[in-house]
């Protein structure tokens, strides 16, 4: 934690022990408990941001797959979601959706017995199907521009599997026993280019080992019927106390364990009674510890929301070359990463620059300003696959808009200007009928902008590399 968190600790819980003398008997007083209520709220933010994206994927699994059967939008466990449109513009259950790709999903156990997954053959159609352990680690990519597009079949094994798989499946080991394959299709998104993709996402498959080319009918889906289904998966995180928290990060490691790497921060969480594979304990805490634990859950979304703040900027624009989508030990990039909207993908594979802020620093508002981004000529984002512009709302989801447009992409026919350049124009009302055609629509009031670059260009310009970057947003005269 930082300084200033340690100090604010401090001071909250000497206010607290003065405000509620008698909250610990005279003994516990004259002799503070072994661990010390600062030591304790230290240990359990860590836990927290530690254990932050297990937390969050499983609730973005469960409001996902809480069905009977296949819909729209979601599937019951180890079964295909097949997004039949991009997402809609009231879909709140996971940020930052994208209006260039058809999801095509699956939320697996493989805990108990390996699943096979398999893609078919993808022709010229870009496709990316990110395999991420439950920790929001990519352990596999299968995609057009690292695999090939050729039919595949991959058995996705959980800890501590061993066993023979089929001739032609190949192999992919899963640390944890929840396993989120978060995949896309590129569509151009007009009625033929969607019974294309439909066609395609058709033939993909999710089926336990023991299943493998035999008839296979999935079982019906069991319902939670009290789990909220339409509130942001994060809002839900971030509103559990504390020990509503450390119970559901204990349960879900004992199928999801720590790795080998881990090792410091589960010596720490087993001091407060977090223990990985059994449930969470914290009767070893002293009743003071145990008060002050309570502020634990906004004290670390604090925490990362500083981190984010600390990020540098490029011409007002965040982005992360490396360190992303496999993690290590960074645990509070990683929690940020998962406040900010789950299963980020390596850097390689594709880049999410960020823009909160105009040129001058000031946070975008559409009942203020209106902005204007320009591309110099042959300065469009460098993207082998493609690349696209997203609007959202401070919560990071789609801007209800009336022309229902949520992104200016590589597959827009943009107007040039005459000495080559590209403007984008970023406001609330219409730019002229001239310039619509490059208008993205804003809210009127605050939004933030995606940049999405999937499959970057390796050679210069690159922004792998920093040969290229995004321009700043600057605003219109």
């Amino acid at each position: 934690m930082t300084r200033w968190c340690n100090r604010w600790v401090g001071r909250w819980v000497s206010l607290l022990c003065l405000a509620i003398p008698g909250l610990l008997p005279v003994s516990a007083r004259a002799a503070p408990p072994d661990l010390g209520a600062i030591e304790a709220v230290r240990i359990a933010t860590e836990a927290y941001i530690y254990g932050y994206p297990l937390v969050t994927f499983d609730l973005a699994r469960k409001q996902q797959t809480n069905v009977v059967q296949a819909d729209a939008e979601h599937a019951p466990m180890g079964q295909m979601i097949r997004m039949r449109s991009y997402p809609a513009v009231d879909n709140h259950c996971c940020a930052a959706p994208n209006a260039d790709t058809l999801y095509t999903e699956a939320w697996l156990d493989v805990s108990k017995e390996p699943v096979v997954f398999s893609i078919p053959d993808m022709g010229n159609r870009y496709y990316m199907m990110p395999m991420l352990s439950g920790w929001s680690e990519v352990i596999k990519v299968a995609a057009s521009t690292t695999t090939g597009s050729k039919a595949q079949a991959y058995a996705i094994t959980g800890p501590g599997w061993s066993g023979t798989l089929p001739k032609g499946v190949t192999q992919v080991k899963s640390p944890t026993g929840m396993v989120w394959i978060l995949g896309r299709i590129y569509s151009t998104g007009t009625p033929e280019d969607y019974k294309a993709v439909h066609a395609l996402q058709d033939q993909f498959s999710v089926v336990p080992l023991s299943a493998w080319g035999k008839p296979y009918t999935p079982p019906p889906g069991v319902v939670d019927a009290a789990f909220d289904m339409k509130a942001a998966v994060r809002k839900q995180v971030n509103a559990l106390d504390i020990d509503d928290y450390f119970k559901r990060l204990a349960q879900l490691m004992k199928t999801n364990p720590p790795t080998a790497q881990d090792a410091a921060v589960v010596a720490q969480m087993a001091r407060i009674g977090l223990v990985p594979g059994k449930d969470y304990d914290p009767s070893g805490l002293g009743a003071i510890d145990r008060e002050v634990l309570k502020a634990v859950p906004k004290l670390a979304l604090v925490e990362m929301g500083i981190h984010l703040k600390r990020q540098k900027t490029t011409n007002g624009w965040l982005f992360f070359t490396k360190g992303v989508g496999n993690f290590g030990t960074d645990y509070l990039t990683r929690g940020m990463a998962n406040l900010l909207g789950p299963g980020w993908n390596r850097p390689q594979d594709a880049v999410y620059p960020l823009s909160q802020k105009d040129a001058k620093g000031d946070a975008y508002d559409g009942s203020k300003a209106n902005y204007v981004v320009r591309f110099a000529k042959g300065q469009l984002p460098p993207a082998d696959a493609f690349w696209s512009l997203t609007m959202y709302d401070s919560d990071f989801f789609f801007v209800p808009n009336a022309i229902n447009r949520y992104d200016l992409a590589q597959r827009d026919k943009l107007i040039t200007n005459p000495d080559g350049s590209v403007d984008l124009y970023l406001q609330a009302e219409s730019p002229g009928k001239d310039k619509e055609t490059n208008w993205l629509p804003a809210p009127k009031g605050k939004f933030q902008l995606v940049m999405r670059l999937y499959a970057p260009r390796k050679t210069a310009p690159s922004v792998l590399d920093g040969s290229w970057t995004p321009p700043p947003v600057e605003r219109s005269p």
